[in-house]
């Protein structure tokens, strides 16, 4: 079905009043939109003679010039409808050539943007003047003049001085000596720009009397939502425009995201965005729209729209408004407490600290965590001593710790030392002590002998054998003799502390369980009577791999390399079945390429006829999923209408208005009652077939009918049914109130966040998805083909299969096989009219391009030739200003030249979604646009040597002349950006790829680990990296000259 045209067009009413003719009623238009609770219209009234106590307006003719009674004052009286109101009326139809007009008094519009005239009148039936009227009628003329000051003297009054309103007519009906007083009600509407206007009624002729005058305009009410206030604001000039309102926060409460709300022609807020939450210290009151302060007790210390909360333990708020409750005397908030933690204590002191182990240097303390813990899990330690010097050491090797123990080395021999250890955590800075607990501690004198002539005796991969000679002792010493000796073994690069220990009374130990082709450090020291001595410097031996002959055992030898084997073969295995299955898939992608078109799944543009092949693109049509039937293979399309079209009465259906023309008829708006019992009445757009059409203008007309009755989805226009039986014959579709989505754009230009135009594209991209799927193509997805409701929910429309396409206004490259719109087709379709599914994707690159240029022509105005040649050459629309990186990048994708190279809908539509749940990917906006929206349009590319258009070619030689060089780039980033695969940049950097030496390593199946999924941009990258390669080994070699 062609797009609406919302702009009305009088010189088609005729056939919509014909077509009215077979409807059983007439209905005045409701829409239905949905709008937040209270934010109905509000008519601001201007004029309103009801109210008056006399008119006196000012009329012509008048005086003794006038030939004829003229408009005459007087009052119109009902007093069971407790009606009195002064009224003028007119009546001279026994007179020829008359020309009365009253006018009334000037009528500032204020900030009114549409002015509403509503007039209540009663017109009577010319068949009472049988034979006295001499130029009798039944109409009457409005019409106004806008004009910056009110005159005392009466406005001019020729007709071209005055804009024409309409000719006012008895809707209602008129009325005789035989039927009571019928009044009517008309309501017109003007858009105004100067500071007022006088509206003029104009009599030629007919007995009427104006009854009542209402002059107004309508108005958004004042609303507060989101705790941001919004002033009354007059709608647009014209009905369809959008007005946008910035609010301001009410009182107490901050901006989090600048408050708009949109007011609709009918006077009705739609879609709030942004508002205000609540600042510190106040709570938000949802039904007033309020921020009332938090009550004593409680308190709030952020911004937003929660409640106050009740003061945590140990802390209370003595007043109103408290961002935080203060601490109770003794209790104490750390600087990085959340303000809802209740206010804690420092802790008590350690308990039962204990020496565990003292000799000549060293002391080892432990003690049990405080009693008393303050309310806080942040307890940690801090060992003070006075007496120690610069050399003494502590393990743990911090000032303050959690542990409960600590080691203290480097002390002097027999020398008696006092430690201290605190106990504290967050607040004890801010309660300004700590509390402790204290011992006094004496090292055992020194053990000058040492062990002597460690040597390593045997080395395995997990085992190490150690032996050493005794120390040497004085002759008689019994204080020297050793009690033992302790040997310990650890990694060369770990701590000593996590050493495995051996001790023993022989000279020499075995360590097990080692790990193989690992550095060990080995220690040895002795124990007298006197205390331990000091360990032996550090002797390193290495063990040998796990692998060697000497340490695997035969029948473990033979299982390993069982295993080996084994894995070797799944390997081999895995990599021919590999191999084997992209042969099967080249073979058969090269023998597609061979057939005829329509063996590949492509849809053929012949003389203006279609054919779908029985397979999907990527077979998105399988899995038991309904499939297109193309209604062309039926020889009656009488047949096809009535497998997919349900059959309405015309009797259900009432036509109230034109709002467009299409190729077949008259596009009118009206209402649908539904079956069985007629009650409920929905809005529904009424397409209407030309009467005389001839048999192919009513062939092709019912099947657009039949293509779109096979299709049910929220993204796709709904067909009610059709009319067939009766004259005219109806297409009867879901009603869109916003129109074609480019029209609708370009009227809100600017008005819509990046979120909400990306919600759009969604929604069209599943429609297409869906589409696909059906196994059809549609051939002609532009903006002017998206009708958008009232809610922002854009459809795709338009499956008529022999429209005409004006190449002067939407760009149609005529070839042999019809008509191409050029600026929206991919080239392959434009070159040899195959269109697929791939050939739509390219389509919604334009159709994303048009939607973030609010409705900008693609190509702006290029001729066809320079478009087609400018796109073979490489050139690519520019990003829309202020157009997310991400959706531009998008559009690219669409706009591959080779097909398969281009994404489907499904991962469109997922990418989409990925983008919506996470908006901070839409804030980067691309860098490449060439000029401002609104700026005057560039001209095409004049070569190929233009920066916009240069591409380097597949298949070029990378060491020819004219090269790119690509060695003389300094980073990955700028050889990604070289090719225009800057997204990857990050995901290469992650993974380690930092240097143009590491790129050139990088193989296919990295690329997808690497995060480059896209066939197309895996091998534009893989091409780039042989080129890359290539000059690279001729730049290490150098050349002969």
């Amino acid at each position: 079905m062609a797009p609406f045209n919302m702009a009305g067009v009088a010189g088609l009413l005729a056939t919509c009043a014909a077509a009215a003719a077979s409807a059983a009623y007439l209905l005045p238009l409701l829409l239905l939109l949905i709008c937040p609770r209270g934010t109905h219209a509000d008519p601001v009234v201007l004029l309103d003679t009801t109210q008056e106590e006399k008119l006196e307006w000012t009329k012509y003719p008048f005086g003794a010039e006038a030939n004829t009674p003229g408009w005459v004052e007087e009052s119109f009286t009902n007093f069971d409808k407790g009606i009195n109101w002064r009224s003028y009326v007119v009546c001279d139809v026994a007179y020829n050539n008359v020309n009365n007009w009253l006018w009334t008094p000037f009528i500032e519009r204020g900030p009114a943007n549409r002015m509403y005239i509503e007039i209540k009148f009663t017109t009577r039936d010319c068949s009472l003047f049988p034979g006295n009227a001499l130029s009798c009628k039944e109409t009457f003329s409005l019409l106004y003049y806008e004009f910056d000051v009110a005159t005392k003297e009466p406005p001019p009054w020729e007709t071209d001085s005055y804009k024409l309103i309409g000719r006012i007519a008895a809707g209602e009906g008129r009325f005789n000596t035989n039927t009571e007083v019928v009044i009517n009600t008309e309501v017109k509407s003007i858009p105004v720009t100067k500071k007022g206007v006088y509206f003029a009624f104009r009599d030629q002729g007919a007995c009427i009397s104006i009854l009542a005058i209402k002059v107004y305009y309508i108005s958004c009410p004042e609303i507060s939502v989101n705790f941001a206030h919004f002033p009354a604001t007059p709608t647009g000039r014209e009905v369809a425009l959008i007005e946008q309102t910035i609010g301001t926060c009410v009182a107490n409460a901050v901006v989090i995201e600048q408050p708009t709300f949109l007011c609709k022609g009918d006077g009705k807020w739609y879609l709030p965005s942004g508002g205000c939450h609540c600042k510190p210290g106040y709570q938000a009151d949802v039904e007033k729209q309020e921020c009332t302060e938090c009550p004593i007790g409680k308190f709030k210390h952020e911004a937003g729209s929660h409640s106050c909360e009740a003061c945590p333990a140990h802390s209370k708020s003595s007043d109103y408004g408290f961002t935080e409750c203060r601490c109770d005397p003794g209790y104490f908030r750390a600087e990085k407490d959340p303000k809802k933690m209740p206010c804690t204590q420092p802790p008590s002191a350690p308990q039962n600290l204990t020496v565990n182990f003292v000799d000549q240097s060293t002391v080892f303390l432990s003690w049990n965590a405080p009693h008393m813990l303050g309310g806080r899990t942040d307890t940690t330690y801090r060992v003070v001593c006075d007496a120690c010097s610069m050399g003494v050491k502590y393990i743990p090797n911090t000032e303050v710790f959690n542990d409960t123990k600590i080691t203290i080395t480097g002390l002097n021999a027999v020398t008696t030392y006092r430690f201290q250890v605190f106990a504290e955590n967050g607040v004890s800075a801010l309660a300004g002590k700590s509390e402790y607990v204290d011992i006094t501690v004496t090292t055992d004198a020194s053990v000058p002998s040492l062990v002597s002539n460690v040597r390593i005796t045997s080395v395995k991969s997990s085992e190490l054998s150690i032996s050493w000679d005794a120390p040497i002792t004085e002759i008689g010493g019994d204080s020297d003799l050793v009690e033992r000796y302790e040997v310990r073994c650890y990694p060369r690069y770990d701590d000593a502390t996590n050493a495995t220990v051996i001790q023993t009374s022989e000279l020499s130990a075995t360590f097990k369980g080692l790990k193989p082709s690992t550095d060990y450090a080995i220690q040895v020291r002795a124990k007298t009577t006197r205390g331990w001595g000091e360990y032996t410097p550090v002797v390193y031996k290495k063990t040998p791999h796990a692998m060697g002959l000497d340490y695997v055992g035969e029948d473990d030898n033979m299982q390993v390399r069982i295993i080996a084997g084994a894995i070797v073969a799944v390997v081999v295995l895995l990599v021919i079945i590999i191999i084997m299955t992209v042969l099967i898939l080249r073979r058969a992608s090269d023998e597609c390429n061979k057939k005829q078109p329509s063996d590949c799944d492509t849809l053929e543009y012949r003389n203006g006829e279609v054919g779908v092949a029985a397979a999907s693109a990527g077979g998105a049509g399988g899995g038991g999923a309904r499939s297109y039937v193309d209604p062309h293979t039926y020889e009656d399309p009488n047949q096809a209408v009535r497998e997919f079209a349900r059959e309405i009465d015309a009797g259900y259906i009432t036509i109230e208005a034109i709002i467009g023309g299409g190729e077949f008829g008259d596009v009118c708006r009206g209402k649908l009652k539904l079956p069985p019992d007629g009650r409920t009445e929905i809005d529904v757009a009424i397409k209407t077939l030309k009467p005389g059409s001839a048999d192919k203008a009513r062939n092709d007309f019912l099947t657009e009918a039949s293509i779109m009755g096979q299709f049910e989805h929220p993204n796709v226009i709904f067909l009610q049914g059709v009319v067939t039986k009766s004259n005219p014959v109806m297409i009867i579709t879901e009603f869109m109130e916003n129109g074609s989505l480019d029209t609708f754009l370009r009227a809100n230009d600017g008005k819509f966040q990046v979120l909400q135009l990306v919600g759009m594209l969604r929604g069209i991209a599943s429609g297409m998805q869906y589409l696909a799927e059906m196994n059809y193509v549609h051939r002609d997805l532009a903006a002017r083909n998206v009708l958008v409701n009232a809610a922002l929910v854009c459809k795709i429309a338009d499956f008529g299969l022999s429209r005409e396409i004006e190449s002067a206004t939407e760009g149609a490259y005529t070839t042999r096989g019809g008509k191409i719109p050029v600026r929206w087709t991919a080239p392959e379709a434009i070159a040899f009219r195959k269109f697929t599914s791939a050939s739509d994707v390219w389509s919604m690159g334009i159709v994303c391009w048009e939607v973030m240029s609010y409705g900008e022509r693609p190509y702006w105005n290029w001729s066809n030739q320079d478009v087609i040649k400018s796109i073979e050459k490489g050139y690519r629309l520019p990003a829309p200003m202020d157009c997310p990186e991400a959706i531009y990048q998008l559009m690219l994708d669409c706009w591959q030249k080779e097909r398969t190279h281009r994404p489907t809908f499904a991962n469109l539509t997922q990418t989409l979604d990925k983008l919506i749940r996470s908006p901070d990917t839409l804030r980067k906006i691309a860098q490449n646009r060439i000029r401002e929206r609104g700026a005057p349009p560039p001209p095409p590319p004049a070569s190929s040597t233009s920066s916009n258009v240069h591409l380097r070619k597949r298949g070029t030689n990378p060491l020819a002349p004219d090269a790119v060089d690509l060695t003389q780039l300094t980073s990955v980033s700028e050889w990604l950006a070289s090719i225009k695969m800057s997204r990857y940049a990050e995901s290469f950097e992650r993974s380690g790829v930092t240097t143009l030496e590491a790129a050139a390593r990088v193989t296919v199946q990295e690329l997808t680990a690497l995060g480059v999924t896209l066939v197309g941009h895996q091998k534009k990258i893989m091409n780039s990296v042989t080129a890359l390669r290539a000059q690279m080994s001729a730049t290490s070699q150098g050349f002969l000259v």
